[in-house]
């Protein structure tokens, strides 16, 4: 522990194990609402953008506002491949959580997929997703010093 921070060495791995690798995706040939419609059943910000199996892209709530309803088009007539993100940034099993965070502040990006080493995505995190590993961490370290402290 270093001016009250806890290094988080966990990886990637151990986040999707908790909080579940579903994944939740349409191809780029969908129409915007339904990809809306789908983040809002599944109470999610982002979709992956997969076609014949290959992640091509991720769309977000911020696509959406910015390029959808900024531009006034129509999410019944304008298609997901339009305005996603395209070849989006991937981290693997490995990565640590720490970089995982780092990768996301520095690309201000809120969602990353996970791929597995033949490139197929085995989960996707979120920064809350981080944040949230990132407080527990934490907490579980404070309560081992706590019980350090009250043996000593």
């Amino acid at each position: 522990m270093f001016g009250g921070y806890v290094k988080i060495i966990d990886n990637v791995s151990m986040l999707l194990r908790q909080k579940g690798s579903g994944i939740f995706s349409l191809p780029s040939g969908a129409l915007v609402y339904s990809a809306i419609e789908m983040m809002a059943d599944k109470r999610v910000g982002a979709l992956l953008v997969i076609d014949d199996g290959k992640l091509v892209g991720v769309i977000s709530e911020r696509d959406y506002a910015s390029k959808v309803i900024l531009h006034g088009r129509s999410s019944k007539e304008t298609f997901v491949r339009e305005i996603m993100t395209p070849n989006p940034i991937t981290i693997r099993r490995d990565t640590s959580v720490e970089e995982a965070m780092r990768i996301m502040s520095e690309n201000r990006i809120g969602h990353l997929p996970v791929i597995d080493s033949p490139g197929n995505v085995v989960g996707v995190i979120s920064i809350g997703d981080v944040v949230k590993w990132i407080i527990t961490s934490q907490d579980e370290v404070i309560s081992q010093l706590e019980r350090y402290i009250a043996q000593g």
